[in-house]
């Protein structure tokens, strides 16, 4: 029996993770792709972007308990929330059925961990990390920072009783690239030639030797690049060093929540931007995603924000079915639903 080729896509939040998995399933040539989506919060929005690829079958429908839907396209998409393990065990179950599965980690999951978890009995006879791959923010190296909005980062690291808490952001970034086989520079197209190239430069210095450091604009890259390793990486472990290799369990931060809030109004994109950006000065918000119905629009907006920083695109038109309203959902410290519902209208 062949093993499923796992590539493992990490970076921090915000970095363009998701993106690139959305490319990667639109251009799958032919590939029967299973994606896992490991995501913080109450409403799975990332996981709902992923299914949204133009894809999907709407006929098919979701496994209840495991969240696996088909695309048409014969790949599946996951989101994982809770156990890792049964998810996998029911894809290993239609490994003839599946080319390769792709792990899309949530924006503080450190790879190494994820890796080990390939040396489980149930899991190695069937599997094997075919390579890691690491999401940089070029935007945000060009400023000098390794995340777009470190203070999102920091805080929504403490909502996660999984995660370690203390040690810097720039010990998880240097874990990040540590274990990876290729590493993606995001956000290209918003750097100037001279400082891609600086930042390129710079990751190339601190990446292992031999790993490649590619530009990559809005994910488009070729699935040829992306996958393919052939790294067996679970069996070479001792040569990726991590800060957290011995980690031990912290205590969760009950102030950090996520809230999800819908309305059946309609939304001018630019208007709401505005509005979410004085929210984000007002309260303490790490992240915004979602979806937003627009007055004269058949497509449906997706929406995305860290700090200050928002992104939008119509990613395709509202079905019949859809239950057509805005659904957004905020991230951060003792946020209240009602606050910002009347905020926002």
């Amino acid at each position: 029996m062949h093993k499923i080729p796992v590539t493992v896509v990490t970076g921090f939040l915000g970095s363009g993770k998701t993106t690139l998995v959305r490319h990667l399933l639109q251009n799958n040539q032919g590939r029967r792709i299973a994606v896992l989506v490991n995501e913080f919060g109450e409403v799975g929005i990332d996981g709902e972007i992923l299914r949204s690829c133009q894809v999907c079958d709407e006929e098919n429908e979701s496994n209840s308990d495991v969240s696996i839907l088909e695309l048409a396209n014969g790949c599946l998409c996951c989101t994982v929330q809770e156990e890792f393990l049964p998810t996998m065990q029911t894809l290993l179950k239609r490994r003839n059925d599946i080319d390769c599965i792709v792990i899309e980690t949530s924006g503080l999951a450190l790879p190494k961990p994820l890796v080990h978890a390939f040396r489980w009995p149930e899991i190695r006879t069937g599997a094997t990390v075919d390579g890691v791959v690491t999401v940089v923010d070029g935007d945000a190296l060009a400023k000098g920072q390794i995340v777009g909005d470190l203070e999102a980062l920091e805080s929504q690291r403490q909502a996660d009783d999984s995660l370690e808490h203390e040690t810097p952001i720039e010990e998880l970034f240097e874990d990040q690239l540590a274990c990876a086989d290729m590493v993606l520079l995001s956000k290209t197209d918003v750097m100037t030639t001279e400082s891609r190239d600086r930042a390129q430069h710079w990751l190339e210095q601190q990446a292992p030797n031999g790993v490649k450091v590619v530009p990559c604009h809005q994910g488009q890259i070729n699935p040829k690049v992306l996958l393919g390793f052939n790294a067996a990486v679970e069996d070479n472990l001792d040569a990726r060093p991590s800060h957290h290799d011995y980690e031990e369990e912290h205590e969760h931060d009950d102030h950090i929540n996520s809230i999800c809030v819908e309305l059946a109004q309609m939304f001018d994109p630019n208007i709401l931007i505005q509005r979410l950006q004085a929210l984000v000065q007002q309260q303490e918000i790490y992240r915004i995603k979602g979806f937003v119905t627009v007055p004269n629009k058949a497509m449906r907006l997706v929406l995305q924000g860290v700090g200050q920083r928002f992104d939008k695109f119509y990613d395709r038109p509202w079905q019949p079915s859809d239950d057509r309203k805005t659904r957004l959902v905020f991230i951060g410290q003792d946020l209240n639903e009602q606050t910002i519902r009347q905020a926002l209208q």
